[in-house]
């Protein structure tokens, strides 16, 4: 969290100032490419959702650290060309693990859905303000370039997702505690749309 919203705050906030010192543009070409961030964090704020549905939310988590940091380690030293395209894939990237990162808390702690929501939303707001204020400082102080340069590590601190722990499934066909049907195989590996209550093996009383 602290790492993904700080680095939101540093594009959101100062990327305009910071195209327009390190390529010399003005401020209407620089516009647009805060618009290209903007528009790649709605639309992977959309899709995150499904994606992590689809393959796993601790996946897209994982996807949106490690497939991130490279484009952000890069963005200060490309051309303005490439800074389009890689303000593309940050955004969207990032944006993507928030939806993951919500239902992934509120997995781990069931039955606290409001609570869960509540606080990292905000969370993302609070975090984003408290970044925008302490890299303008810094923008101040060493300059713009040299912060955006210090920012592009931000990312790698999401590495520390691997302390996360696993959330898996219950596996199909395991007979519950409570007695509940559960769907299997035959003896000859075929299923035939037939369920099973787990006590087929059990002889049956003679009368």
């Amino acid at each position: 969290m602290f790492s993904k919203f700080f680095y939101l705050a540093s594009i959101g906030s100062y990327l305009i100032f910071f195209l327009m010192q390190h390529y010399g543009i003005g401020t209407r070409e620089a516009q647009y490419h805060l618009f290209i961030f903007l528009f790649a964090v709605a639309m992977g704020t959309l899709l995150g959702g499904p994606l992590g549905d689809r393959i796993g939310r601790k996946r897209v988590i994982w996807l949106s650290i490690l497939g991130v940091a490279p484009f952000t380690l890069m963005l200060p030293y490309v051309g303005l060309g490439t800074s389009a395209l890689l303000t593309l894939a940050i955004g969207f990237m990032l944006a993507s693990a928030f939806p993951a990162m919500v239902v992934y808390a509120q997995e781990l702690i069931p039955g606290r859905v409001g609570t869960i929501s509540g606080l990292f939303f905000g969370l993302a707001f609070g975090l984003a303000g408290i970044g925008a204020a302490v890299l303008g400082q810094l923008a101040d102080r060493w300059g713009i370039e040299a912060m955006y340069k210090l920012c592009s590590f931000l990312p790698l601190i999401g590495m520390l997702a691997v302390f996360l722990p696993d959330l898996r499934m219950a596996k199909p066909g395991v007979p519950s505690a409570g007695g509940d049907q559960q769907a299997g195989p035959d003896q000859d590996g075929t299923d035939n749309g037939r369920w099973r209550t787990g006590l087929e093996g059990v002889p049956k009383r003679q009368p």
